[in-house]
């Protein structure tokens, strides 16, 4: 199954539809950052680098049978509620991606997105997308899916948006059984680092890994990505206070005076990730500022790629802020794969 990959990012849903056996032949993304990343781990993509408004069907060469890909979704996230309306430009792409899959006619569509967007305009949007493909040809179904119910050391919900041209009715994968993985699991054989760490590649801390902490090693010796943003002595002070499970609650008052109003900080501030449990969302590093469990520190960069669900061997580029950035913004691979695996199953 060949197919063309939308807002393609860093490339977590490419990676999740590789590992299904899906072969990704052309790509689409406008941020130079994310398509230098997305072209150095899959090198047989053909790029188109540039804006979906921008792009027809003159520029593939190989007629896809499937076509995905994640519109941006920062104007439909809860956490963004000035933006969650239809005065967005960027909560309208998703009207290229229908423009798109109706130009080439792919037998099958993935779209996906965060769960606000069911919820944004009093459910304007999805209806919209749905009935949008529904008018092309494509019966459409919609879940929300949690990356944690998937083997993904993460409680990340997602909107998975699917339809085909064949009449089938799809029907989404249930979750694993079996016991969560936990972010101990994930990230403990990493290299042990110091704030601000700025070393690319490193060995591993030791060579007793988990399960799933041995799957994304594979037969790597080292790993890359291994950048921690440094944060000022001050800030360094407030993890201190911070237990495993704890947030900005937990800092002394003495220490947030620069807070005008503590009582409007989300609990995801400051918050320290627990070694026995699943993570929390991984996001944007600087709104979160998600502290390591152990050290007082932020997450290295390869350390939310590994609770994302990326291998070792997908390496991330561009400076720190825009490693961060691509992590926080992409599917979990792993999530992504169940939903491949699930439609090749159809074919």
């Amino acid at each position: 199954m060949k197919a063309l990959d939308l807002f393609c990012g860093a490339g977590g849903l490419a990676l999740g539809a590789k590992l299904a056996g899906v072969e990704v032949v052309q790509a689409v993304e406008k941020d130079v950052h994310a398509a230098t990343t997305y072209s150095f781990n899959f090198p047989d993509v053909s790029m188109f680098l540039g804006s979906v408004e921008d792009y027809s069907e003159i520029n593939l060469h190989v007629k896809p049978d499937l076509i995905f890909g994640g519109p941006p979704c920062q104007g439909y996230s809860t956490s963004n509620q000035r933006t969650r309306t239809k005065s967005n430009p960027s909560n309208w792409l998703f009207k290229e991606f229908i423009r798109i899959v109706s130009l080439v006619e792919p037998r099958w569509v993935v779209m996906e997105n965060v769960k606000g967007l069911i919820e944004t305009e009093n459910k304007f949007f999805i209806e919209s997308i749905a009935n949008g493909f529904r008018s092309i040809g494509y019966d459409i179904v919609f879940s929300l899916l949690n990356a944690v119910d998937f083997g993904i050391p993460q409680n990340r919900s997602r909107l998975f948006i699917v339809g085909n041209r064949s009449g089938q009715r799809f029907e989404f994968p249930v979750k694993q059984i079996g016991e969560h993985v936990t972010v101990g699991e994930a990230i403990d054989d990493l290299p042990e680092l110091p704030n601000g760490a700025s070393i690319d590649r490193l060995p591993y801390r030791h060579n007793i890994p988990s399960d799933y902490a041995r799957h994304l090693r594979a037969n790597m010796a080292s790993c890359a990505n291994n950048f921690v943003t440094r944060n000022a002595g001050h800030i360094i002070d407030r993890y201190k206070h911070v237990p495993p499970g704890g947030n900005w609650e937990n800092i002394p008052s003495a220490l947030m005076q620069n807070y005008k109003d503590r009582s409007q900080c989300h609990t995801g501030i400051y918050h320290r990730l627990r070694n026995d449990t699943p993570s929390v969302v991984i996001g944007n590093f600087r709104k979160n500022m998600l502290i390591h469990p152990i050290q007082d520190r932020g997450l290295s960069v390869r350390e939310a790629a590994r609770i994302q669900s990326f291998p070792d061997w997908f390496e991330f580029k561009g400076s720190i802020g825009f490693q961060q950035q691509q992590v926080g913004n992409a599917v979990p691979p792993l999530l992504s794969k169940a939903i491949f695996d699930h439609i090749i199953s159809y074919s």
